[in-house]
């Protein structure tokens, strides 16, 4: 093969990675004297892609290493990779075959390397991870509340209630605070606030979890979210089509706002009336008001405007 893909597994301890063009393999510690190893490793011969899947935070300093020497890479989803590995015969899984799969993968799929996310937006994404987590604790200690009867524990779960409480707005505040420093996503912020229904909370998450809003097009925009209805069909059976894959965080966060805007945004509720009389259930007519959320920011994006309502 022509390019040279790079097939790396990650895990806690170690990263093992793999040559498709020569077959050669390293196993690196995964600390930062191990990521300048591998680098140096990779800079014997030019890289077309380093392809690797997400770990959580064991990925995200390699990922910001192979950022910051500019070596193009590529994400894929694990159960897009365990596929492709099933669809080859390859049954066993281990660090090191997990990469000689992954650089097979990239090589064969020509996987597009994507840019690395900034300094700025790494710092976000953890800060909108905590952020989750005390939201999660918070409805776990409201439902605690709902069956605690002694006076003391009630005490406890409203203390604990309050603390949560005011770390997630110490953790908005600084989210708020790290996307005004930045120009850039200051600007973006400011757009995607004009949108009836898109809060400042959505407007973080949209940001964060989906920051290539502003350079794609509709169908990649919905897709990435996974907002795409998915056909099936086959000889004359047609079955219902579905959303599947994509990012969940970002259907999270547009769910709530589609509630809102399929009642107060005049467009998407005439949209959304449109689809309940035309027998759809509710659950298809709010997805469809989430799809064109997404949609809309990122065509606002891409204009580098604001929304202003349609002149009747």
């Amino acid at each position: 093969m022509k390019n040279d893909t790079i097939g790396v597994g990650v895990s806690k301890d170690h990263l093992d990675a793999y040559r498709l063009a020569d077959g050669a393999s390293r196993r690196f510690v995964n600390d930062t004297s191990g990521r300048k190893a591998l680098l140096k490793w990779l800079a014997e011969k030019p890289v077309e892609r380093v392809v690797f899947e997400p770990t959580g935070p064991y990925h995200r300093a390699f990922e910001s290493a192979l950022g910051a020497a500019g070596v193009p890479f590529a994400k894929v989803n694990p159960r897009q990779a365990r596929r492709f590995a099933e669809a080859t015969g390859k049954l066993a899984k281990t660090d090191r075959l997990d990469a000689a799969m992954l650089a097979r993968m990239g090589a064969l799929l020509e996987l597009e390397a994507r840019p690395a996310r900034s300094n700025a937006l790494l710092e976000l994404k953890e800060l909108h991870i905590a952020r989750d987590a005390l939201v999660k604790d918070r409805t776990a200690a409201k439902n605690r509340a709902k069956t605690l009867t002694l006076s003391l524990l009630r005490k406890h779960n409203a203390q604990r209630l309050d603390q949560i409480e005011r770390q997630i707005q110490a953790i908005e505040t600084a989210i708020l605070a790290a996307i005004e420093a930045n120009a850039d996503l200051a600007s973006r912020f400011a757009i995607l606030t004009t949108i009836p229904g898109v809060s400042a909370v959505t407007a973080f998450a949209l940001l964060i979890a989906m920051p290539e809003l502003g350079a794609l097009d509709a169908g990649q925009a919905a897709s990435l979210a996974g907002l795409a209805p998915i056909a099936r069909q086959s000889g004359r059976w047609t079955g219902r089509s579905f959303i599947r894959g994509g990012r969940a965080d970002v259907r999270q966060a547009l769910y709530m706002p589609a509630l809102v805007a399929a009642r107060f945004n005049p467009d998407m509720k005439a949209k959304y009336t449109h689809l309940i009389n035309t027998g759809k259930p509710a659950k298809v007519a709010l997805t469809a008001i989430m799809r064109n959320l997404v949609v809309l920011a990122n065509a606002l994006l891409k204009a580098n405007r604001p929304w202003t309502p349609r002149i009747a």
